[in-house]
């Protein structure tokens, strides 16, 4: 989440940490960072995060979620273990862990059309894919081999890998650009 706040915060955004429910009243756009997708739903239930999470995904907060953070949007997961859930609003399918133990990381280009300057570098550790795009949902970049890496739906964004790691601005500038839209 460093990373992440590091970004913004050289973007121009005021950066809050947010843990408890009163906290996310409070700001206009939240980012769910990558790390275990099962450690964030299991916490986010501990600390009463889920449904206030649910309430303002569907009331139309802006939400990026990056590796984890893309599970956690997911409206439908794969491989998920017994009882895991996810906040929900992304019309998508995906995989966790698709690309593999933490050795099989990679770097790859990515061309995004919808982002201009050219191709993004992106960051793939232990990363989930999207399987399946369902009609709400808008595909932003895929792999190579056509797995789907990034898709974003209304005011989420939710990519596979973590452009805040290869310093790549794009995706939390459009975040930003949703946040200010609002």
């Amino acid at each position: 989440m460093r990373e992440h706040a590091a970004l913004l915060d050289g973007l121009g955004a005021e950066v809050s940490l947010v843990r408890r429910p009163g906290e996310l009243a409070g700001v206009d756009g939240l980012v769910i960072p990558g790390g275990e997708s099962t450690v964030i739903d299991k916490l986010s239930r501990l600390f009463g995060m889920q449904a206030p999470i649910r309430d303002a995904i569907r009331d139309g907060m802006p939400v990026l979620g990056t590796c984890a953070g893309l599970i956690m949007l997911a409206d439908r997961l794969v491989d998920a273990i017994p009882g895991q859930e996810s906040f929900g609003g992304l019309d998508v399918t995906v995989r966790r862990n698709a690309f593999g133990r933490q050795v099989e990381s990679f770097e790859a280009e990515l061309a995004v059309p919808a982002l201009p300057g050219g191709p993004v570098r992106a960051a793939f550790i232990r990363g989930p894919v999207v399987e399946s795009v369902g009609p709400a949902a808008s595909v932003l970049a895929s792999l190579d081999d056509g797995r789907v890496v990034a898709v974003e739906q209304d005011s989420l964004l939710g990519l596979s890998f973590h452009p805040e790691i290869t310093g790549e601005t794009r995706f939390h500038e459009r975040f930003l650009d949703t946040v200010l839209a609002r």
